[in-house]
């Protein structure tokens, strides 16, 4: 019985894939979008061996938003306090004072609550901007916009970071 329920969701999952693959995609982009795909599916299976899955398609789109959400918040992290010369690896264990990780702490999650806040084209550019480091050119080719709206875009996420952090 576990075998064919184990089966069951493998297929579910496969039937799933194309959409989840697009979801991350949206949130992430292209080069993240499928290793985030493939972790979402294997913590799907994990939990499907503990927990009855009822519907897997939510299953399947809470973990990935959660990477995603993850995923993002690291590179915010990254891209913080690499320019520092902070590594991002001294923040989780501790390398800073404890005054100077609750204020790096607070300032991160201002500008991760920011972030999210923004149109979801709008934070898919600045992400591929900003952390991706891809040219305006090659936003626009991916995502199927001019380049003046990738502008467009990036000049309302920068006066929106910049309001939230101010």
């Amino acid at each position: 019985m576990a075998r064919q329920r184990s089966d069951t969701l493998r297929e579910a999952l496969t039937r799933h894939s194309r959409d989840l693959l697009r979801f991350l995609t949206r949130r992430v982009g292209a080069d993240v979008a499928p290793d985030l795909a493939q972790e979402a599916m294997l913590r799907a299976l994990h939990y499907s061996e503990r927990e009855e899955v009822r519907e897997i398609s939510s299953l399947l789109h809470s973990i990935a938003a959660n990477l995603a959400r993850d995923h993002v918040r690291r590179a915010i992290l990254e891209s913080r306090f690499l320019v520092r010369g902070l590594e991002v690896d001294d923040l989780i264990v501790g390398g800073l004072s404890p005054g100077a990780r609750l204020e790096a702490e607070q300032a991160i999650k201002r500008f991760a609550e920011a972030l999210e806040a923004l149109p979801p084209r709008c934070r898919q550019v600045f992400v591929m901007r900003r952390f991706e480091d891809l040219h305006q050119e090659e936003i626009a080719r991916r995502l199927g916009i001019s380049r003046n709206m990738v502008e467009k875009h990036l000049r309302a996420a920068f006066r929106h970071l910049r309001g939230a952090l101010d």
